[in-house]
Order: structure tokens, then C-alpha cells, then sequence
């Protein structure tokens, strides 16, 4: 059972207070997306019995078709692709980038580094043939940001020396320290690219969706990638991925996934699709609740002395709080707190652990009704300096504020905390 320290409420109320102008904003961006979302459905006539799903080929999947077409008009895109049998977001991005690029083409990420799950995606594993960029003689090369800003003339620089078929960028933190990229860098960098090449413009879009009025399609980018356990699927998809952007593009990925024999047309899933409507429709409304805790945990965090990314005055363009607690034990108190606030298994204890594709021991707390959710309520990090905990999520506002008052409790309570 969680019990409230009165006075940690009391503090959580005042950076409430703090926060009210930013929270009036995010309403504002809510009711943007949630009416874009809502013309999404009327313009494409949804209907209830689109909800049924499919069995076998999948031929004639009516509810695909159109859980296809509203994402394709949310992202203002000519096509989508919306898969309940795509697991997480680095399967998404890494069947895109394996669709789109062929031997000898070459890749340039203009975000720094990705984050740690692609690198194995980019440089394979060492003494063995995974299918990685590089085992397939793909290129790859990376131009750093410079402050949180994309360096337009190394950019320029790089795509005039390795001339890049694909130009990639990533648009969430990752387990970076900086800001998320915002929609308007996204489109200012864009510009600046097309005077020099048309490589396609992929967008890593994981945590940034909804989150302001436009998505990167709306500014030039070619193709968006994101997951369904994150922003888009509003915590109630309970898996898939999605590929938004023009239409050639979408179909190489999707002969990628399927079958160089197969469509769109092809694939069954018989569970139905009313989830993935559900979730999509609340969307906006999630992330905004979500984007709401972040915010709170940035103002209450830096009022006890920590540093927190974003601060309240910078733009927000994903749902992630980050905190450098520089002590391994606050990292470990703070995540075991939220996992504590959990609904689910909330008796759980969180240790540093091995996961996939991470180089370094993860702390993760994750009691989440779809597993590996990271729209709901959770915290993560990689065990290394500055111990920096990672925070995002949240089905309601109300239950993030507890798990934040759980989790701060946890920290102030032990000697010199």
C-alpha cells in the first residue's frame, strides 16, 4: 500500500502550480490532435464491424485496410502500414531500414548515435552474420548534434562526401542526455537537406507522437517509424508497430516484412482490430497525461537539486523526463519506487540487469498491463555515470503525480537525500 507524505504532497502541489502554464499549453496540443484523430475516422467512414480481424492470408481484411488508411490520413501521409505482428519499435525501424536500403547504399544519421537496441541492427555482432546494415555491405555513417542542433554544414559536408541514399534521424533522447528533437528542427534541417539531396528522409518517430500539432511528415520527412506500445497505440494496443509516409516507400518496406511476393493485402490477425482503433483515438489524450507527469517530475526534481531534461521553459517534443541522480542507489530507489506504484506487480524488486541489445546493466521498472509499455507509467536507465533515470509514460496524470510522490519519498527519506 502507498502511503502519502503530506508534506511531499504539499511540495507536489506547489510545482503543480509552477507547471500551470505549460499544462494549459498541453492542453492546447491535445485538442489539435484529438480533433485531427477524430476527422481521421469520419473522413474514412470507421464502422464497427471494421474491428473484426482475419484468419489465414488475411485476404480481404477489411478492418487492416482501414486501421491503414485513418493512420496514413492522421500522418497526412499516402500510405500506411499497421501491424499488430510488429513487436516493438526497433523491429519497425530495423525492417525499414533493411526495406529501403540495398548493398552498397549508405545511411546517414544526422541525430548522433542511436540509441543502444540499433546499434546491433547498423554494426552486427562481432564473429557472427545477423543480417545487420553492415553484414549486408550497407554504409553507415553519423553527424553528432551540436547542443541539442542539428550541425547543418557537417550535414552538408558528409552528404556531399558519402552521398547518402537514406537520410536518418531519430527524434526521441534514447539514452542520451539531450531534448528531444522538435518538429521545428526537424523541418529546418529538411529544408537545408533538399538543396542538397533527395535521399529519403526516415524518421525514428518512438515517443515524440502527438506530442505537438504536426508529425515529421507534415514538414518533408519521406517515412515515419514508430511502436504501438508507445505514444500511438494510447495504452491500449497490446502490441505492433507502424510505417507512415509516401506510398513507394511504404510498399518496399512491407515486401521487406511480408515477401517480395506478397502485399499489404496479405496477413491475417485474428483477434480483431478494435483495440488498435481504441488506442489510436485516446492517443491524444494519453500522451498529453503523460507529457503532464514529465513535466512535474522536471519541476519537482529540480527544485531538490537535480538536473532534469527538458526544464520547464524548453520545448517539449517527446514524454520522457530525465533525471541525473549521479548515485547509483537513488537510480535504483527511484526506479523500484515507481515499479511500487505500480498496478501491476508492483511487489516486484528492481535489479541492474542484462536486456537485448543494451551494452550496459539496465534498471528497469515497467508494471504495465501491455508488457514493455513505456506510454504507461514507467522508468528505466543504464547503469553508468551520471545514473540518470528515464521516466515517461502514464495512462492518467493523477497516477503518475502518485508514483512521482512515491518515488521522491523513496529518495528524500535516506540519510542525505
Amino acid at each position: 500500500m502507498i502511503s502519502i507524505d503530506r508534506k511531499i504532497l504539499s511540495f507536489i502541489d506547489e510545482c503543480e502550480n509552477t507547471a500551470k502554464d505549460k499544462f494549459a499549453e498541453i492542453k492546447k496540443i491535445e485538442f489539435a490532435n484529438q480533433l485531427k484523430v477524430l476527422n481521421a475516422f469520419i473522413d474514412n467512414s470507421v464502422e464497427a464491424h471494421h474491428f473484426i480481424g482475419s484468419s489465414g492470408y488475411g485476404h480481404n481484411d477489411i478492418g487492416k485496410e482501414k486501421l491503414c488508411n485513418v493512420f496514413a490520413t492522421v500522418f497526412h501521409a499516402e500510405a500506411a502500414f499497421v501491424s499488430p505482428l510488429i513487436s516493438c519499435g526497433t523491429e519497425a525501424i530495423s525492417q525499414t531500414l533493411l526495406g529501403l536500403l540495398r548493398p552498397t547504399d549508405c545511411v546517414l544519421c544526422i541525430s548522433g548515435t542511436p540509441y543502444d537496441t540499433l546499434k546491433q541492427v547498423i554494426f552486427g555482432v562481432e564473429g557472427k552474420d545477423v543480417g545487420s546494415l553492415k553484414d549486408y555491405g550497407i554504409a553507415y555513417h553519423e553527424v553528432d548534434l551540436i547542443n541539442g542542433e542539428f550541425d547543418i554544414n557537417a550535414i552538408i559536408t558528409a552528404i556531399e562526401k558519402y552521398k547518402p541514399k537514406m537520410i536518418y534521424i531519430q527524434r526521441s533522447r534514447g539514452y542520451s542526455l539531450r531534448n528531444a528533437l522538435s518538429i521545428k528542427q526537424i523541418a529546418e534541417v529538411i529544408i537545408s537537406i533538399r538543396l542538397h539531396t533527395n535521399a529519403n528522409i526516415v524518421v525514428d518517430n518512438c515517443y515524440g507522437e502527438f506530442t505537438e500539432e504536426d508529425e515529421p511528415t507534415d514538414v518533408g520527412a519521406d517515412i515515419v517509424v514508430g511502436s504501438l506500445l508507445k505514444n500511438m497505440g494510447g495504452g491500449i494496443a497490446p502490441t505492433g508497430g507502424y510505417i507512415a509516409g509516401k506510398k513507394e516507400l511504404v510498399e518496399k518496406v512491407v515486401f521487406k516484412m511480408m515477401s517480395p511476393a506478397l502485399s499489404a493485402d496479405n496477413g491475417s490477425y485474428s483477434p480483431g482490430y478494435k483495440a488498435f482503433f481504441e488506442g489510436l483515438f485516446v492517443a491524444p489524450h494519453v500522451v498529453a497525461e503523460a507529457k503532464k507527469v514529465a513535466i512535474l517530475a522536471s519541476v519537482a526534481l529540480s527544485k531538490l537539486g537535480y538536473k532534469t531534461t527538458p526544464s520547464l521553459n524548453e520545448h517539449m517534443s517527446d514524454i520522457v523526463c530525465t533525471i541525473e541522480f549521479n548515485d547509483k542507489n537513488k537510480l535504483l530507489k527511484f526506479t523500484n519506487a515507481i515499479q511500487q506504484s505500480s498496478a501491476i506487480d508492483s511487489n516486484c524488486q528492481i535489479e541492474a540487469g542484462e536486456m537485448d541489445g543494451y551494452e550496459d546493466l539496465i534498471v528497469m521498472a515497467s508494471g504495465s498491463f501491455n508488457q514493455g509499455s513505456s506510454i504507461e507509467l514507467s522508468c528505466d536507465g543504464p547503469m553508468r555515470p551520471p545514473y540518470a533515470a528515464f521516466l515517461q509514460g502514464s495512462l492518467s496524470y493523477t497516477h503518475g503525480k502518485i508514483g512521482l510522490i512515491n518515488a521522491i519519498s523513496a529518495i528524500v527519506s535516506e540519510k542525505g537525500g
